[in-house]
């Protein structure tokens, strides 16, 4: 009897700390009276050109938020608002092999990020920066290996980016 008590116990616990909106299994803190979310196109402004990251990482962005809130979406004035940069898109050598060589390459992508939250201002941040990066070897040329680095770090930036904003780690 006590058994049955206690998973009782747990399960309305659980139950009431999701509700209240303390805690939430997706991992976010978003306080219940938070419904949208406006997510604006982020800005290409690298010098190195990469036509199609600034949509592939806005569509990235926007696809994290449907799946792991409730949030609605909206073209503007949402409780929270996502608005960005892109500002690198560097290729460097990451390991030198013998000789003076790139063994490695790097590719880093850097992001700028303001976050404003209107129902909650204290927790808005302008032009925080996040950086994410992938390796490859350099027998490969950036052309051939490009499309599967970008995936992996749009992956990384925006868990980065979702968790500064709603999840605040």
């Amino acid at each position: 009897m006590k058994r049955l008590f206690r998973i009782v116990y747990l399960a309305l616990a659980a139950l009431t700390l999701s509700a209240c909106g303390i805690y939430s299994f997706s991992g976010t803190s978003i306080k219940p009276d938070v419904k949208s979310i406006t997510i604006d196109v982020f800005e290409y402004k690298a010098l190195k050109v990469n036509p199609s990251l600034s949509n592939d990482l806005t569509e990235a962005i926007r696809t994290q938020f449907r799946k792991m809130t409730s949030l609605e979406q909206v073209d503007m004035d949402g409780d929270l608002e996502i608005t960005g940069a892109i500002t690198g898109y560097d290729v460097k050598a990451s390991a030198i092999a013998a000789g003076d060589v790139a063994a490695q390459s790097r590719l880093t992508v850097t992001v700028k990020v303001d976050f404003t939250n209107r129902k909650y201002p204290e927790e808005d941040f302008t032009n925080k920066s996040f950086s994410a990066y992938a390796d490859f070897d350099s027998t490969n040329s950036l052309d051939a290996v490009e499309s599967t680095l970008v995936t992996e770090i749009i992956d990384k930036l925006v868990e980065d980016i979702f968790n500064a904003t709603v999840a605040q780690w």
